[in-house]
């Protein structure tokens, strides 16, 4: 457990001058474990409640929290006839020999990932290692941490069999398949993490199926894994669609803007109401219909609070509308994870009222009446604030893989649930309790010294978050990325414009361009 949730830290008296002589003895400060839904289970990785911890089976520690990766294993051990599996990446071996287990037995097993963690570690070449990034570098150096039992700075095949997942799942004969089966090199991210079971169950949520993911980076004990939930949903119905999604990317070869683009689907599983909607959107699909658009919606019918964590929010129109929610008497507090919530195009930013830029930018509107109840989590180091989950009214939940950005909602095949139901609520709502009540809300002071006016020459015609590009003016349309002032003319004189695609004829606007400012532009 952390510092700041250590028992003797409340119990100081007593460990100073002695339990025998006051009577004292060891209370756990944490708040009881809630009762769980009967057909909608929610496990939190970083969870403070009391009696719940587990054994880490990497780094073999004790530690508070529910063990992620013993729900996944639960569902996959139940499983009779079929497991589907997409899910970005996937590096637990424990898990991955489950599956080698259960496709012995007899279980067709199909796995889905996205293309950059598809090859398994055992293939990497020595001399590949000096081109990879510094976050791939990162990432193999972790698994060197987990794998190398000998302690000899080197990993024998032996070794690398042994610990890597994808190789485990391989050498089961377990297809694997990612986003370049359609023939591209991947199109956004393939960022979905659920897993039907039988055709009657689901397991999802915002944890990637990695150590840093759920339990914690293998070479630092101070970490307890990026901050992350898993439901458990039972229903045949929902596990149908979540089904024909695999399937369209399976079967079908479809990823990104290729697959159906579909209205939401809404499900009664027992006492929950759900909602259940896919992305990504083409940019030419009404804002309103796609799942950005939804989660705005939603936002809006809130009547008394709207709690937020977030691993990024760069989503303007959704902060509109919070803006509007405040204004109508909404109570809003919000966390973001701290590498992403003061970058300069972070919606936290405008509900701080914060400015940073010198230019006018349509996805940087402070608000008029600024909050202080936005902040980052106290968190282990090396630990992120992962979860993309609202609690609106105590009662509603929005939660899933979709992060809150133009990205999952133009680009990347992501899951948006919106679940209402008040006992479900309520694990929600104590995971924001928790986190909120020693984060570090504000404005920090670097910050603060970086503040800049917002430039007189700013129309509210922005205030959409979209830039039309038969209409901007040269400013506008220069925050969009990899516009200079040369491009923006040549836009202006180009107009007017049917499509993106017609972007193409402007000299210096190719297709990485387009790719780029997709989500950001109307016409």
């Amino acid at each position: 457990m952390t510092l700041q949730q250590n028992p003797w830290q409340t119990l100081g008296l007593c460990f100073v001058l002695g339990s025998a002589l006051f009577g004292c003895r060891k209370a756990d400060p944490r708040l009881p474990a809630l009762p769980q839904d009967e057909q909608i289970q929610v496990y939190f990785n970083q969870l403070q409640a009391r009696g719940v911890d587990y054994d880490e089976p990497y780094r073999g520690v004790m530690r508070p929290g529910d063990n992620l990766e013993q729900v996944l294993l639960d569902g996959i051990n139940e499983a009779q006839t079929t497991i589907d599996i997409a899910v970005q990446e996937l590096n637990l071996p424990l898990v991955a020999e489950a599956l080698a287990k259960k496709s012995g037995e007899g279980v067709a097993i199909r796995i889905m990932v996205e293309n950059s963690y598809r090859r398994p570690w055992v293939e990497i070449e020595q001399t590949e290692l000096f081109e990879f990034d510094e976050r791939e570098q990162g990432k193999y150096q972790e698994f060197v941490a987990l794998a190398d039992e000998d302690k000899d700075g080197f990993l024998s095949d032996e070794e690398k069999e042994k610990y890597d997942a994808i190789a485990i799942l391989e050498k089961a004969g377990i297809p694997i398949l990612d986003d370049t089966a359609d023939g591209s090199k991947g199109s956004g991210l393939m960022h979905h993490k659920f897993m039907v079971i039988d055709s009657k169950k689901v397991i999802t949520g915002s944890a990637n199926w990695t150590l840093s993911g759920i339990h914690g980076d293998f070479g630092n004990l101070e970490t307890r894994g990026n901050v992350n939930h898993i439901l458990v949903m039972d229903g045949e119905a929902i596990a149908v669609a979540f089904t024909e999604e695999f399937e369209e990317m399976w079967t079908g070869r479809k990823f990104g803007v290729q697959k159906k683009q579909d209205i939401p689907q809404f499900f009664n599983l027992g006492n929950n109401q759900i909602t259940l909607q896919f992305s990504p959107f083409s940019s030419a699909q009404p804002w309103e219909n796609t799942s950005n658009g939804l989660i705005a919606q939603t936002l809006a019918q809130a009547t008394q609070s709207i709690n937020l964590a977030l691993f990024v929010f760069a989503e303007q129109r959704i902060a509109n509308t919070l803006e509007k929610e405040l204004g109508e008497g909404t109570k809003i507090q919000a966390l973001i994870d701290s590498s992403f919530a003061f970058r300069e195009y972070s919606d936290g930013l405008d509900m701080l009222g914060i400015n940073l830029k010198e230019k006018c930018d349509p996805f940087n509107r402070p608000w008029q009446n600024p909050i202080t109840s936005v902040g980052t989590a106290k968190l282990p180091q090396g630990d992120k604030l992962h979860h993309k989950f609202a609690v609106i009214d105590s009662r509603t939940v929005i939660t899933g893989s979709h992060n809150w950005s133009a990205s999952a909602n133009n680009q990347n095949d992501e899951t948006l649930l919106i679940i209402q139901n008040p006992q479900v609520a309520a694990h929600f709502e104590q995971e924001f309790t928790r986190l909120y009540g020693d984060a570090y809300v504000g404005i920090p002071p670097f910050i603060a010294e970086k503040q800049q006016p917002i430039p007189a020459n700013c129309t509210q015609a922005s205030t959409t978050g979209i830039v039309n590009i038969n209409t901007a003016s040269a400013a506008e349309l220069e925050t969009l990325p990899g516009i200079g002032e040369a491009i923006a003319q040549r836009i202006i004189k180009g107009r007017p414009y049917k499509n993106l695609q017609d972007l193409d004829r402007v000299s210096g606007i190719g297709e990485k361009k387009i790719q780029a400012i997709e989500g950001r532009v109307t016409w």
